[in-house]
């Protein structure tokens, strides 16, 4: 049977977090440092060099530079008090100027790892969202054509990061808002008319400045088959919003196809029109006028004076004809997102919208609301690289590469991959090539076959008799190897990287940690394919080695699910 240790299940970062956090209550009681200074919390990382140990904390430096008292003094009180009262260390000390690292009884590592199979599908997630509630808004696209690539890394940014907040405790709801009023919407709805009438048979010419995209032709032809020649010779403005309802809705019906395809569904799709339509703008600029941050000035313009709340400009929200601007649409929104009571809200935008931060911030703190409670996240577009050359995009023109043609070019699994592989402010080029090549070149294609590799393990040792074994099954003191130590360390990091990942909204650290896991066990897998086999004669070192291999399968699997990508069982 395996050595059993008093630790509790709680992954080895957050129980060192524990001891710690006791300890210095423990060197308060001691009058090492005061007990106002005793953090609440920490930081628990993994050192960069291996034989700085397991794990380390720079929380004397931090704590002792506040004290003003020397880092070592504090760090060696803190040895003096250490208090390991689940019996989890092999030892601690102190490295450079007040570090402190730890090492764990290798018994532990062996115990821990048994709870990757114990928790299944729920390992790695946690409840320090404490089920706040979290609103995601992104994509957004102005429904005036087909998504294209750079809505799609919107797309998956967006939903990434509400799976990774869902897994580390939080109500995440998301939501898609749609532009359906305003200069944009209009020129769609007279693209979609004259168009009509093209069809029609009637010699018009098409305005330079509209949709010339061939997106648009169907759907002519769809409003001809079902109204036939009624409208062809009204006028446009009359019956304008009928028009603008027709293609935005044909329009929706593709981008929701799209997105679904993609694996991005939301909870709510809501209509700007609704908040027209509700007098919700006029609403909130007159309650703004009466606290006195909308001016109207000597021109009847309404402005919005949000210099006074840090941005660098007056906004306007009602022009002189009182036509309300995008603004006052965003500041309605907005304050009827929180009135929904959200703890937070996120949105999700493109790096072009940098320069909008600042007023969105003012608008929200104008309505009463903490702007901390606004998070902003930037996503830059995607250089599409087909044969060397960059694709371009204008939705205008209708030359771009549609988020469709390149689900059907590469497949789903790669498109969200390739979107999530760098930090989303970053700029990155997506190589068609590389794509297609379904190689281990791929970050996808390289985590996929890695965990196809185990599955065909656990296949290939069924058919010898075997079955990856409960851990009250099997004796894990048979896994000694240094690559297997290693394994079990980096799989039982998943929780960890998890949390952080959500902390900074950066689902790309999942991949990274991915490919160094796989990493691991193919060179663990290749360097005793001969010598050590995961299935060999040896019933109970297969046993031990079948459970570290499923181990890291489920470890994979929850990531890639976290991450919204397949976990095959075949490649």
């Amino acid at each position: 049977m395996n050595e059993v240790s008093s630790a509790s299940p709680a992954d080895l970062y957050t129980r060192i977090e524990r001891l710690a956090l006791a300890t210095f209550a423990a060197c308060a009681r001691h009058g090492i440092l005061p007990v106002a200074a005793v953090p609440t919390s920490l930081t628990i990382e993994k050192p960069k060099r291996k034989e700085h140990g397991d794990f380390a904390m720079t929380t004397c430096l931090s704590l002792a530079r506040e004290l003003k008292m020397s880092p070592r003094d504090l760090a060696t009180g803190f040895l003096l008090h250490l208090d390991d009262a689940e019996g989890i260390l092999e030892a601690a000390e102190i490295a450079g100027p007040g570090f402190i690292n730890f090492r764990i009884r290798e018994a532990v590592w062996r115990d821990v790892i048994a709870d990757v199979p114990r928790l299944g599908t729920t390992y790695g997630r946690s409840d320090i969202g404490a089920g706040k509630r979290v609103l995601v808004e992104f994509v957004s696209a102005n429904p005036t054509g087909p998504l294209h690539v750079g809505h799609g890394r919107g797309a998956v940014i967006g939903d990434a990061v509400a799976s990774l907040l869902q897994a580390v405790g939080y109500t995440v709801e998301r939501e898609y808002y749609i532009n359906d009023v305003g200069n944009q919407m209009n020129i769609l709805g007279r693209s979609l008319f004259v168009r009509y009438q093209q069809a029609c048979g009637l010699d018009v010419p098409f305005p330079e400045n509209h949709y010339q995209g061939d997106y648009v032709l169907p759907i002519a032809q769809a409003f001809k088959a079902k109204h036939g020649d009624a409208y062809v010779l009204t006028d446009y403005e009359t019956n304008r919003r009928f028009f603008i309802d027709f293609i935005k809705d044909d329009i929706l019906v593709g981008i929701k196809k799209d997105l679904g395809r993609l694996g991005v569904k939301f909870d709510r799709w809501f209509s700007e029109k609704s908040l027209h339509d509700q007098g919700r703008l006029l609403g909130v600029v007159e309650r703004l006028k009466g606290a006195g941050v909308i001016k109207v000035d000597e021109e009847g313009r309404h402005v919005f004076l949000s210099t006074t709340l840090g941005d660098d400009e007056d906004r306007i929200v009602i022009r002189e004809n009182g036509v309300p601007t995008y603004f006052a649409a965003d500041i309605a929104y907005h304050e009827e997102k929180f009135e929904r009571g959200y703890d937070h809200c996120i949105n999700v935008w493109g790096a072009d919208h940098h320069g909008y931060i600042p007023r969105v911030k003012a608008a929200v703190s104008a309505l009463g609301v903490d702007p901390e409670r606004l998070e902003i996240l930037l996503y830059q577009f995607v250089s599409l690289v087909e044969n060397g050359q960059q694709v371009r995009m204008s939705t205008r023109t209708g030359q771009f590469e549609t988020l469709e043609s390149l689900l059907e070019d590469v497949g789903e699994d790669v498109t969200r991959c390739t979107f999530l592989m760098r930090k989303s402010d970053s700029q990155f080029e997506f190589d068609l090539g590389l794509a297609r090549t379904q190689s281990e070149d791929h970050p996808v294609f390289y985590v996929q076959f890695g965990h196809a590799r185990i599955c065909q393990i656990i296949e290939k040792a069924g058919r010898e008799g075997y079955t990856v074994p409960r851990v009250d099954q099997t004796n894990l003191m048979a896994l000694t190897l240094p690559e297997e130590m290693e394994l079990i360390k980096k799989s039982l990091d998943y929780p960890e990287v998890l949390r952080a990942a959500a902390a900074v909204r950066g689902p790309h650290h999942i991949i990274f940690y991915l490919q160094e896991l796989i990493s691991q066990f193919h060179t663990y897998y290749s360097k005793y394919a001969h010598s050590e086999k995961v299935v060999s004669s040896d019933a109970k070192k297969t046993s031990a080695r079948l459970f570290l291999c499923d181990a890291v399968r489920i470890v994979v699997s929850n990531a890639l699910e976290v991450l919204g990508v397949s976990a095959p069982q075949r490649m």
